[in-house]
């Protein structure tokens, strides 16, 4: 299309007329609605280009000058973006906490970028916002099991808000920790508060030092972010060795007490319910008893774990949370609902008010703009995806996709255990788990000659990184790895393989599959060889 040719019209074209039904927007979005997983296993090929060479398809810095038809462009999209993007729907890809969705949120998806609704205000979502004030509600619900009278009262109410609906589990843990900071600094008569003098003025108008945060080491990098944000500081954020992968409550216990004996201050104890590398739970329930000692906020991060709330067999392993002042929850992960749905969840209604803003041409006094008490402004209405999930799935059946989930993991396990050459070395708590290969007379090795075990870790470390590098390239199958301190090796941390089986499609021999397949990359690689030659012969 030349210059001569960009008109108004054709502009309004774009924003009212689709092309026919034989463009290729058109072929695309009805491949989209037939055949989903059909669609990706045709066009997604992640494995044929490196970064570096796809980084060359996206090398202009310049707007482009003039307009082009919309079929052009998608053709564009499709060689250069989904050809290269990673299938996430594959059964076989189970390296991270991102999984196959549902076919009805394409439809969904459509109708929620039409309606185009902005949830910062009423004006701009006015049935939206009673629609997230109710999820909310229905999540809140599920987490603290309050009265009916309770959710009668708040639900809809403009001065509380039972949570925040936010893009992310790292958005709802900050907003979490802002909330607790601005309730430890409140205003009196001598003090306007945190929010308003600011973090120096609070500590030296309550004689605090310094203030911190408290989590195990397997807390998610977005604490981090919050003690940063927040104005504490990222030496502030007190992490404790977990090899058993929890967080015990004695040494939190401990390390708060003797952080506040020089006049500082612990804000907050975050607990884990679903760690991100392992799956593993706090004790939420101790935990809760630890924060109320030290008269602190009690933060659960259970953006991963949160759903198994919905499992009558399984939301055991979640005692406590109802304790909390707080919780991160990402409907994203388990909940099967597309990236961008994290929730905060405050058991005091009134604590969001710690962060309440108020604008003359939004947010006014009195109404129930939902931007007053989040940290994100404008948003979409993700929460419509989530209302939709609750009810088409239903208590019933978010049941029984996180006990399948937990049940598989758990096949896995123990197909690891029976082959002579894996080490399993976390067991799943939840759908995660890490494992590493490990040839048979190297363990015996190991056993025998712990002296050796350093030295030898560092060969498996290599073996466990070239075969993940190997398998993901091949593109035939995905698993990720980490690298953690265990029971086992608690003086030195290890690299391993790390699963999240969360994909209901994912089957047993999707899984043997992945297993024979690093067997056979190992296979061929020198370390596995040497490992093999050396301690064969020691033996």
């Amino acid at each position: 299309m030349s210059g001569a040719e960009v008109s108004l019209e054709h502009l309004y074209r774009v924003f009212t007329m689709p092309e026919g039904k034989d463009s290729k927007l058109a072929q695309i979005e009805q491949h989209l609605s037939d055949n989903l997983s059909d669609f990706l296993s045709q066009h997604v090929v992640a494995k044929v280009n490196s970064l570096e060479q796809i980084e060359k398809s996206f090398a202009e810095y310049s707007v482009p000058e003039t307009p082009e038809f919309v079929s052009k462009h998608a053709e564009d999209l499709l060689d250069k973006l989904v050809a290269n993007s990673v299938n996430t729907y594959s059964p076989s890809f189970i390296g991270h906490m991102t999984s196959a969705l549902p076919y009805f949120h394409l439809p969904l998806a459509k109708l929620l970028v039409g309606l185009n609704q902005n949830l910062v205000k009423i004006e701009t979502s006015k049935a939206f916002t009673p629609l997230e004030r109710q999820v909310l509600g229905m999540m809140h619900e599920l987490v603290y099991d309050e009265t009916p009278d309770f959710y009668q009262t708040y639900l809809h109410n403009a001065n509380h808000a039972l949570g925040a609906f936010c893009s992310g589990g790292t958005i709802a843990n900050i907003t979490a920790l802002w909330v607790a900071r601005n309730k430890a600094l409140p205003a009196n008569a001598e003090f306007k508060g945190v929010a308003q003098e600011g973090l120096v003025a609070g500590m030296m108008h309550y004689g605090y030092k310094n203030m911190a945060i408290i989590s195990s080491k397997r807390g998610h990098y977005s604490l981090s972010k919050a003690v940063d944000l927040i104005g504490l500081g990222r030496q502030h954020m007190l992490t404790i060795d977990s090899p058993s992968q929890r967080l015990s409550p004695d040494k939190a216990l401990a390390m708060g007490k003797q952080y506040q004996q020089d006049n500082n201050k612990v804000l907050a104890i975050v607990g884990i319910a679903g760690t991100t590398e392992t799956g593993h739970i706090d004790p939420l329930d101790e935990l809760a008893d630890v924060a109320k000692e030290l008269g602190c906020h009690f933060h659960v991060d259970a953006a991963w774990g949160g759903a198994t709330l919905f499992s009558r067999e399984y939301h055991r392993l979640l005692k406590g949370i109802e304790k909390a002042d707080s919780v991160t929850l990402d409907a994203h992960k388990q909940m099967y609902v597309p990236m961008g749905a994290g929730m905060v969840l405050f058991k005091d209604p009134s604590d969001s008010n710690a962060v309440r803003h108020h604008a003359q041409y939004i947010l006014r006094a009195g109404s129930k703009d939902l931007g007053a008490t989040t940290l994100e402004g404008s948003r979409n209405g993700m929460a419509m995806m989530v209302y939709a999930s609750l009810h088409i799935f239903g208590r019933q059946g978010y049941e029984l996709l996180i006990n399948q989930s937990i049940e598989k993991a758990k096949i896995y396990a123990r197909m690891i255990q029976s082959h002579p050459d894996f080490e399993l070395v976390t067991s799943p708590t939840l759908s995660l788990l890490t494992y590493r290969l490990n040839p048979q007379e190297v363990q015996t090795k190991m056993k025998s000659h712990p002296q050796l075990a350093h030295d030898i870790n560092i060969q498996l470390d290599n073996l466990t990184v070239a075969v993940q590098k190997q398998q993901r390239e091949a593109g035939k199958s995905f698993v990720s790895r980490t690298r953690l301190q265990t029971e086992k090796y608690p003086e030195h941390a290890i690299t391993v393989f790390r699963v999240v089986l969360a994909n209901p499609l994912t089957t047993e021999t999707d899984l043997q599959n992945i297993l024979d397949e690093q067997i056979a990359i190992a296979n061929n690689t020198d370390t596995w060889k040497t490992l093999c030659s050396t301690h064969k012969k020691a033996n």
